[in-house]
């Protein structure tokens, strides 16, 4: 089932999410319903948050960037079949030299920039099944988790910009947060208080 993905402004992405356990209601269902969600709106992640779930969950399915030609063959191979559940993860550690890479986010539809984030990651989580793993990750998949795992600690690719870059952008993310955006996938828009 396709759910509405929330709108930039909601406070729900502002929120540190609570960890679940596996007894969850419907876990299994929701998960499905996440990847057909992201799949539809064509991202490579989406975090509970953005379907309005405070809960330490996200799906990554990196298989569109393997097609990057820039790319290595060995990243382009680990990218390809880069596809995973979270659930309760935690980054241990990011370590390395900070590189810059636009990202965008589909709870932030048309807004793209260039954000810094440290090449290496090491992560505790546990999939689908509930099986934990601690697995150390380079590059773009260590990239698309961090973006992801951010979604869970209440953080927006936006407020990991320089204040010139969140000035400009200031415009578009109101006209989100208004719903004035035209995109091919289910929005839900945060009710704005009305001033007297």
């Amino acid at each position: 089932m396709l759910l509405p993905i929330v709108a930039y402004g909601d406070p729900v992405l502002k929120r540190k999410a609570q960890p679940i356990d596996k007894d969850y209601p419907k876990l299994d269902e929701l998960i499905k319903n996440m990847w057909e969600t992201m799949y539809n709106a064509h991202g490579v992640g989406l975090a509970a948050p953005q379907i309005g779930l405070s809960i330490r969950l996200f799906v990554i399915d990196a298989s569109p960037f393997a097609e990057d030609e820039s790319l290595d063959k060995e990243e382009q191979a680990a990218l390809k079949n880069f596809k995973r559940v979270f659930i309760n993860p935690t980054i241990i550690e990011e370590t390395g030299t900070e590189w810059d890479f636009n990202e965008g986010c589909l709870s932030i539809p048309d807004v793209r920039e260039d954000v810094f984030r440290k090449p290496d990651i090491k992560i505790h989580y546990f999939d689908q099944d509930f099986n934990e793993h601690t697995e150390s990750l380079n590059s773009l998949t260590a990239r698309v988790v961090q973006h992801e795992y951010d979604h869970i600690e209440g953080v927006l690719f936006t407020d990991r910009i320089s204040n010139l870059k969140k000035r400009l952008v200031k415009g578009k993310l109101n006209n989100i947060a208004k719903g004035k955006i035209n995109v091919d996938y289910r929005m839900r828009f945060p009710k704005l208080k009305k001033r007297h």
